[in-house]
């Protein structure tokens, strides 16, 4: 299989060299395409560096013009990846939140399925340094958006994720309702919509080493209101 990781970055300049150096250290046959918004940290630069010396050939870096939201710097990675015949196309943060180590897992998994998502909330998964505020915020939303779509995926706002390129051509990813962290679930949802094959993998969500969180109030009551948006007008296919 021809397999591409998109890694969508704003000021992660303190994770980016690690995070690349582990990925390429567990997985030899990819590609990575990190996606960044102009970060005023120039994380970019290290990711240039690194795509004309240690990593030639196998490391490409997408710079847009600013800070443009997740979901739509991912959708410009779909579309980079697709132009290019990827068989499988993986996202995954930039903070280490995500491990690397699980990389082997998801190209297995694949194999025999049509989306493969690293999840904290089945057998196996779990959490790392998390208060419990948080852990009810998030499985919370989960659960919420689990029960609005009638879906039985039990992580629906992770972003470790990996996609087929024929599930990605198929759910319409240019037009897409979603832009920030709620892109998670509506993308998991039209692949469930569609009905294609959907495998949880177990994983360990470590909070982030070095940097500052993303997320905010804000955007998480976005993301709940998109929920039901995207149940009144998303439909399944006939």
């Amino acid at each position: 299989m021809k397999k591409l990781i998109m890694v969508a970055t704003y000021n992660e300049r303190e994770n980016i060299g690690p995070l690349l150096n582990d990925i390429f250290a567990v997985v030899k046959d990819v590609h990575v395409l990190v996606i960044d918004d102009n970060s005023p940290d120039r994380t970019y630069e290290i990711v240039d560096e690194l795509s004309m010396g240690k990593y030639k050939d196998q490391l490409f870096l997408m710079k847009r013009s600013g800070k443009m939201g997740l979901g739509t710097a991912y959708v410009a990675g779909f579309n980079w990846g697709i132009a290019r015949k990827y068989d499988v196309i993986m996202h995954m943060d930039a903070d280490f939140s995500h491990n690397p180590r699980y990389i082997p897992d998801f190209f297995e998994a694949i194999q025999s399925n049509d989306l493969v998502l690293g999840s904290r909330y089945v057998k196996g998964g779990g959490v790392v340094n998390w208060g419990l505020g948080r852990k009810i915020i998030s499985m919370g939303g989960s659960l919420y958006s689990r029960i609005i779509l009638g879906l039985k995926t039990r992580d629906l706002t992770g972003g470790f994720k990996c996609f087929r390129r024929h599930v990605l051509e198929t759910i319409d990813i240019n037009n897409l309702q979603s832009t920030g962290y709620a892109f998670q679930v509506e993308t998991t949802y039209k692949t469930f919509l569609h009905g294609f094959k959907i495998k949880e993998l177990p994983i360990v969500f470590e909070d982030r080493r070095v940097g500052q969180s993303k997320m905010s109030s804000g955007i998480f009551l976005e993301a709940l209101l998109m929920v039901v948006k995207l149940r009144l007008s998303v439909k399944k296919p006939t």
